[in-house]
């Protein structure tokens, strides 16, 4: 690592900025700007670190576009004068932070690390000095004086992943998070073991666009039997909605109902976008793939393919705000932008 390495690390809130009042019990908010007294070790990377923190640090629960926006724009304001980035964010929400930054810094040319813990960072079995630790020292990896890492990711227990591959799968254990349908960039054990091949490849280097705005007139549907008609027809009908990620079975299977099938036509030649992603934890969309899905592939239904949920809400929330003439619509969502699906 070069020695004039420098990180900022921007805490948003959630668990790894709590430390323990051991005369109370209670949960007080850590003070970042004394990180380096905290955690001495942090010195022993070869690299300077500076701190921001929301003016109010909120619990993940409560993330929105309107912080993701703030993060965005922190980054922006200090994006020539750091080299790499580590936002520290409550794990609840932090693949839905991570898959909305990934499309929203366009021409990223820096590391951009979301992490957190499952502990508070003064507890005493905590993880979040090791995830802490090991992310800023992942971020602050550099070849030939270039960044290693040029995009938004996720580290948590052990491993780097590309951030909108991700979703948090155990409220319990440190293991909190998977990448369930590519793998992870960077394994830590007693060594990093980057596997390069992986990395979103660093295009022609162009100037930093950050897009702030995204389009929440969405929803998240899921399949299950017993749907009611009345109720999925009401969703449909919703003003002011204009795109929907439905959640079918397996590899986009959904009823084939004529309810169902009409419903959804209609809803399309109106010009709301459905995007299929499937409810299993891993694989991909593939619409034709049996009868019970061929109708959805016929009628415009567009396909998420291999997107986790929280990549796929993201995606339509950027999309929708780019102003793209409904007719390529389809094309511009099937097509991975920043590794967020295969193709």
């Amino acid at each position: 690592m070069n020695s004039r390495t420098k990180i900022l690390l921007i805490y948003t809130g959630g668990t790894i900025g709590m430390r323990k009042d051991f005369s109370t019990g209670a949960l007080k908010a850590f003070n970042f700007s004394k990180l380096l007294q905290r955690i001495p070790e942090l010195k022993q990377l070869d690299c300077e670190i500076e701190t921001l923190s929301f003016q109010n640090p909120i619990d993940s629960s409560n993330m929105n576009p309107s912080y993701w926006a703030e993060i965005a724009t922190i980054i922006q304001s200090n994006y020539s004068s750091f080299d790499g980035f580590v936002v520290l964010h409550g794990s609840d929400t932090m693949s839905y932070t991570a898959s909305a930054l990934s499309f929203m810094l366009e021409n990223l040319a820096k590391p951009v690390i979301l992490t957190g813990s499952q502990l508070p960072i003064g507890d005493l079995r905590t993880d979040a000095k090791e995830n802490l630790i090991t992310a800023i020292q992942i971020a602050s990896l550099q070849e030939n004086n270039k960044a290693v890492i040029t995009e938004v990711c996720l580290y948590f227990e052990n491993k780097l992943y590309r951030g909108n591959r991700t979703t948090k799968i155990d409220s319990e254990n440190f293991n909190a998070f998977c990448s369930p349908n590519y793998p992870a960039l960077v394994e830590s054990g007693v060594n990093l073991i980057p596997r390069p091949e992986l990395f979103l490849v660093r295009g022609e280097q162009k100037e930093l666009i950050v897009h702030q705005l995204l389009d929440t007139n969405v929803i998240i549907i899921k399949m299950f039997p017993g749907m009611s008609e009345s109720i999925f027809m009401a969703i449909l009908e919703i003003p002011s909605l204009k795109g929907i990620v439905l959640e079918t079975y397996g590899s986009g299977n959904a009823i084939t109902e004529d309810w169902f099938i009409n419903a959804l036509t209609k809803a399309i030649k109106k010009g709301l976008h459905i995007v299929n992603v499937t409810q299993c934890t891993s694989g991909s969309v593939n619409m034709g793939q049996y009868e019970t899905s061929s109708a959805l592939k016929q009628i415009g239904v567009i396909s998420g393919k291999d997107s986790t949920t929280e990549a796929a809400i993201a995606k339509l929330m950027f999309l929708l705000s780019q102003n793209i003439p409904s007719k390529d619509f389809q094309a511009v969502f099937e097509t991975p932008l920043r590794g967020e699906m295969n193709n």
